[in-house]
């Protein structure tokens, strides 16, 4: 009885761990650049045509400095069709 309760214990405290380490790697966020169509001081298009806002500034600061040829300093919203540009 005691083994018993001795491996139950065990095994909900590791099963407790990995929930928590689990729910830790959720709240990581990749930022990958070639995901990007068109980027804007707003936010940006992702290649499947979905809007996006930046998750972080360095992810724009990023983007500008490495496409400027697909960056826009302006809101999307300024440009016709919220600035998607066309497949890319």
């Amino acid at each position: 009885m005691k083994k018993t309760l001795k491996a139950a214990a065990i095994a909900f405290a590791l099963a407790g761990a990995t929930a928590i380490g689990a729910a830790n790697a959720a709240d990581v966020v990749v930022f990958n650049p070639a995901t990007v169509a068109y980027g804007y001081n707003d936010g940006y298009w992702s290649r499947a045509h979905e809007w996006h806002a930046w998750e972080k500034p360095e992810y724009r600061e990023n983007y500008r400095k490495s496409e400027a040829k697909y960056y826009h300093d302006w809101g999307h919203d300024r440009d016709a069709d919220h600035g998607w540009l066309g497949p890319r």
